[in-house]
């Protein structure tokens, strides 16, 4: 206990097994080693994933993904390909995978409040044939994330519930100022705040393909 800020801490196995409870059975085995045709159908319908890595060190990252809907690539039931659109560079997962290839994704289909977990191994890949099946607005991924599935389920959906997630009425865009305010603030450019609301606006939408 750090008994200046009142935490307890758990450090244990089984002191967290007493504070939760036993696993539902259903929760307990509903992971399989393999993609079901009804998942396969659900990447097929999930336009947005997350992708998280860890480096040698367990330093941790989680990157999104998306693209029309069914993005990720399909190649057999223990096999699947994230294609990678161009982006800031930083390439803080990829470089993560080199080092340390377990990742683990999540994949979200809007209005769904359950979503679809993936944790395996992952490779990248600078071209590969199938990389002509994943052309959006004439032009190919940079690289693809080659995932070999070794663990997949699909999630409940409390987070989503409790969270209204999906509710417009929830939603607060405006909690926050535009974020061409926030890049102003956090990432210093030299560039007026016009010239920034500039960048993000028609633009950049326009350039989400371009190199």
């Amino acid at each position: 206990m750090d008994e200046e800020q009142g935490y307890i801490e758990v450090t244990d196995a089984r002191e967290l097994r007493e504070l939760l409870g036993d696993v539902n059975p259903r929760a307990a085995t509903k992971d399989r080693s393999e993609l079901h045709p009804l998942q396969i159908r659900w990447l097929q319908s999930s336009p947005f994933c997350l992708v998280a890595t860890a480096d040698a060190q367990g330093d941790c990252d989680v990157s999104p993904k998306g693209d029309p809907a069914g993005f990720t690539h399909v190649l057999s039931p223990t096999q699947i390909a994230v294609p990678e659109r161009p982006g800031n560079r930083r390439a803080d997962g990829f470089r993560n995978v080199l080092d340390n290839p377990h990742v683990g994704l999540i994949y979200l289909i809007p209005g769904r409040t359950e979503t679809l977990r993936i944790n395996g191994r992952a490779r990248l890949l600078s071209d590969a044939p199938f990389f002509d099946s994943m052309v959006v607005k004439g032009h190919r991924p940079q690289l693809a994330l080659l995932v070999d599935v070794e663990q997949v389920f699909f999630h409940c959906s409390k987070a989503f519930m409790r969270s209204n997630l999906w509710k417009h009425e929830a939603w607060q865009p405006d909690a926050m100022p535009p974020y061409p305010e926030i890049s102003q603030a956090l990432q210093p450019s030299g560039k007026s705040l016009e010239e920034l609301q500039t960048h993000y606006g028609a633009a950049y939408v326009e350039g989400l393909y371009k190199q």
